[in-house]
């Protein structure tokens, strides 16, 4: 092992979902890096690095963990401790993490934030109004032109979206947000929002604060069954390249978009430093942003990061340092789809406990991933502990065959309740 210094590091990720093995994964890639703990992680995660019992949102112990442990760099993979200021605890120690401040995670924490900042630089987006009272929202609606977004303003698990074809959906709508508080406080303020129509494209990127790198392409399926049918979920799969994410449309978004959300941000005395994830759509009009997340997304992480050539631990440290210009960010030329494994009931009501079978047959696969959502180590060995179990990721040389890879994968693995829709990346067909 190299003598400790700037060549080794030891790294700590928070969370415990896909995106969180992902970027475990990824991490474990680099040769600067010589030890991973994970708080709390999954049993996947525990495969690669040592999880530890500590929750995402405990600061206070993730702190003294982090001082106790040398822990070189600290990588916040969730939006809720991003939004409470855990990059704030972090650096009032002095520690090196990753992610935003608690000032700048607000992009995520906060539609009406983000429409308004949107609003304020001229970067494309759907038009909306905010509101704070229930009956104002109400008032409002008997005039709104249908289909119509509602959106919560706060953090609802990537559920607080709820699309409205009539009236009565909508007074609906604002009845269980901003009353019933479906979800919680993130209800308190709602966006009120006009229907785009278009293809959905998600695009990452790293940013330093002044300069930003754009990833691959990717697209997310939120709703829980075929055919874009049913509840939305956390992500039932996603495929990356996006074969409607063109240069055409990258140029457009670049000058208008990209760089212009950045130079918002400190323009506003919030600089980014972390991961902006661009929610797009590509309407007639042009590409909008729909929504800005703080962090990677998930499953999106799960095809994004395999395909990328760079060392994760260097690309992280050159946007801790502001030095991120120095970078030449790449990634394959090929794509890669991911087909999450769900239990059955997922996003409503599910059981726990099942046994998975199968996980073994990813040993030594090249180009064939498993990324742990939902899982737990126990006696009778790995089993289900959520509504999101595992993501099955493959690459191909182009999206038909990574599809046919990642179905191939799919069922290898078996658990009593798999779930899992069957058109992930159907849209590749149709490009």
């Amino acid at each position: 092992m190299e003598q400790k210094g700037r060549n080794t590091v030891k790294v700590l990720i928070v969370g415990s979902g896909g995106r969180e093995h992902a970027i475990a994964w990824k991490t474990a890639q680099s040769s600067r890096v010589d030890k991973i703990y994970c708080a709390p992680g999954n049993a996947g995660i525990a495969q690669i690095a040592e999880c530890v019992d500590i929750g995402a949102m405990e600061f206070e112990k993730l702190v003294s963990f982090a001082k106790e442990k040398e822990v070189d760099l600290t990588i916040i993979g969730m939006d809720d401790p991003l939004v409470g200021g855990v990059v704030d605890a972090f650096e009032k120690e002095g520690l090196r993490v990753f992610g935003p401040r608690k000032n700048a995670a607000i992009l995520e924490g906060s539609k009406a934030f983000s429409k308004d900042l949107m609003k304020k630089y001229n970067i494309p987006t759907a038009a909306y109004e905010t509101f704070e009272d229930a009956q104002d929202a109400l008032a409002y609606l008997e005039t709104a032109k249908f289909p119509i977004v509602l959106k919560a303003d706060g953090l609802a698990l990537g559920k607080g979206v709820l699309i409205c074809n009539t009236l009565e959906e909508a007074k609906k709508g604002v009845q269980s947000i901003m009353l019933d508080k479906q979800f919680g406080s993130a209800g308190n303020r709602m966006v009120i929002e006009e229907f785009m129509t278009g293809r959905e494209v998600s695009v990452l990127s790293f940013v330093d604060g002044k300069t930003i790198q754009t990833m691959t392409s990717a697209q997310d399926h939120k709703r829980a069954k075929d055919g874009d049918q049913g509840l939305n979920t956390g992500g039932m799969g996603t495929f990356s390249p996006s074969p409607f994410y063109t240069e055409e449309v990258d140029e457009f978004c670049r000058e208008y978009i990209y760089q212009a959300t950045v130079d918002a941000m400190a323009a506003e005395g919030r600089p980014f430093t972390g991961i902006i994830f661009f929610g797009l759509m590509l309407t007639e009009q042009g590409p909008r942003v729909l929504e800005y997340n703080a962090r990677f997304g998930d499953p999106e992480a799960q095809v994004v990061l395999p395909r990328m050539k760079n060392d994760i631990v260097e690309v992280i440290e050159a946007c801790i340092d502001g030095k991120l210009d120095t970078i030449d960010l790449q990634f394959e030329d090929n794509a890669a789809v991911c087909v999450v494994l769900a239990s059955a009931g997922y996003p409503e009501k599910y059981e726990k406990g099942f046994v998975i079978e199968g996980l073994e047959r990813f040993d030594g696969q090249d180009g064939y991933y498993v990324f742990h959502a939902g899982t737990k180590q126990t006696e009778k060995g790995i089993v289900t502990n959520g509504g999101r179990i595992l993501g099955v990721t493959a690459k191909g040389a182009d999206l038909k065959e990574a599809r046919a890879n990642a179905y191939k994968a799919a069922d290898w693995i078996d658990f009593e309740n798999k779930y899992l829709r069957s058109d992930i990346g159907k849209a590749i067909d149709e490009a």
